[in-house]
């Protein structure tokens, strides 16, 4: 006998054992067998417990809520009905906006919602029921109404919000399950609203068109910011997110060399946090949507202004200001932060104090320690509200400034500038001297700087004090929100 035929007759006898097993037993008593599944993955105790938040870094996560499935959210950022700011940090953005005008940009501002706004129909029904979408909502409207009043381009973008996907589509959401990140998805939906806001602008009939396609270029997985957190507190793991990856490249080559304008010129430029970054493919979609080359300078970890103040120092913008800016963040970075307007401000006037008379400088080689690098001797009028200082580092890779500023009063100011560690920074801290509150009619004395650790090699440093322009005073600025 032949093996195919043992094998047959097996097979035979086993299913005619298996009829002979059951033959007394009726169909209709015959029942599927039943399963009980247990939660996977929610998170622990020591989760809901903000006390054990205890890093900078863990601080931003404050407090881990468990959502469907791998969802999880952020009690204070994600799910969050306050959208706003102070008096100051008001005051500071119509400065910003003012300044922007002054030289012929247009800025556009892409305040993302939530990913409480967005998502809310992932949250369990208790965390639902507690969360008042109808407040932020409203908030949040609110907000960028108030971001129109001064004067920003701002593409509304509140029909993105209470994103309700069907389960049968595949996993198109707006943001990752457990990532702060929007996926391409939300990136390319983000991108339509703000490409139709920025065509109905005067300043973009004169941008050179030009045609762009968007293919899928692959898959990316995201294990998760929100996720690692939680494994850090729970010692649990997720599943890694996979989703689709996408490119934007020109479409076709242009018959003829003017069809498009020059694109090695981009007069329209995306700033912004790592939200515009290549995984997510912003500018890309940006570019296919609004029909226009896009030069983007936004890199990851760079925060609410990482990327702005290194673009505003670059040659790039000084010599070449763009018609447009367009300026991605979230709400989840305060406005208020007096130190990033003093940088940014004093950038935009013409570039700190390039090119114009130093009434004080000093070229130095730094020693462990404080080191006076200017006095001003000769009590020249040094006013807080009008001058601002210009420091470089002959070491570009210095990426924090700690200076000490004494007034003819005796008073003084510690400031502290940190560029973020993923900038390409060129050693440069240019800032304005302070104008809130009682500072603008302080007169400077002196300044003081940090040097190098001790051991290390003493570290060259230039330091100039200059007039800023008078268009950008803070004296002449509006004072809304107050």
């Amino acid at each position: 006998m032949n093996p195919q035929m043992i094998k047959l007759l097996g097979l035979s006898a086993l299913t005619a054992g298996i009829l002979a097993a059951t033959s007394g037993a009726r169909a209709d008593e015959i029942q599927a067998p039943t399963f009980t599944a247990e939660p996977c993955c929610n998170l622990c105790p020591a989760a809901h417990d903000a006390k054990n938040y205890t890093t900078r870094y863990q601080q931003n996560f404050t407090t881990l809520v468990q959502a469907q499935g791998d969802w999880l959210f952020r009690t204070q950022e994600d799910l969050r009905t306050e959208f706003n700011t102070t008096p100051a940090g008001y005051k500071r953005l119509q400065q910003l906006h003012d300044a922007f005008k002054a030289k012929g940009v247009e800025l556009v501002l892409v305040y993302q919602p939530t990913r409480g706004l967005v998502n809310r129909n992932k949250l369990n029904p208790q965390e639902k029921a507690s969360f008042d979408f109808d407040k932020a909502l409203t908030n949040y409207k609110t907000m960028l109404g108030r971001f129109a009043q001064m004067g920003y381009v701002v593409p509304d973008l509140s029909p993105l919000t209470n994103e309700n996907l069907p389960e049968t589509l595949p996993a198109h959401d707006f943001y990752f399950r457990g990532d702060q990140h929007w996926t391409p998805y939300g990136a390319q939906r983000t991108a339509k609203i703000v490409a139709e806001k920025v065509k109905q602008l005067p300043a973009f009939a004169d941008i050179p068109k030009r045609e762009f396609e968007t293919k899928k270029s692959g898959r990316m997985g995201k294990t998760g910011t929100l996720h690692n957190m939680a494994g850090q507190l729970c010692g649990t793991s997720y599943a890694i997110q996979y989703m689709d990856q996408f490119t934007t490249e020109p479409k076709g080559e242009a018959g003829d060399g003017d069809l498009f304008g020059d694109s090695g010129n981009p007069q329209i430029t995306l700033v912004g946090t790592s939200h515009s970054g290549k995984n997510y493919n912003f500018a890309g979609f940006l570019e296919e949507a609004i029909g226009a080359d896009i030069l983007n300078v936004a890199f990851p970890g760079g925060g609410f202004e990482g990327a702005m103040i290194q673009y505003l120092g670059s040659e790039e913008f000084q010599k070449n200001p763009p018609k447009i800016l367009i300026w991605e963040f979230s709400p989840l970075y305060r406005l208020d932060q007096e130190t990033i307007y003093r940088q940014m401000m004093a950038l935009l006037d013409n570039n700190g104090c390039e090119g114009k008379p130093a009434l004080m400088s000093s070229k130095t080689a730094l020693k462990p320690g404080k080191n006076e690098l200017m006095v001003n001797s000769k009590n020249m009028d040094l006013r807080n509200s009008s001058h601002q200082i210009d420091i470089r580092f002959a070491d570009t890779s210095v990426k924090t400034l700690q200076a000490t500023l004494w007034y003819m009063n005796g008073r003084h100011e510690d400031i502290k500038i940190e560029k973020p560690d993923t900038s390409e920074t060129d050693g440069r801290f240019a800032f304005q001297l302070r104008t809130d509150e009682d500072w603008a009619s302080q007169n400077l004395l002196a300044l003081e700087v940090q040097g190098p650790e001790a051991g290390a090699a003493p570290l060259q440093v230039e330091a100039k004090v200059c007039k800023r322009n008078a268009s950008v005073q803070a004296e002449q600025t509006a004072q809304i929100g107050q």
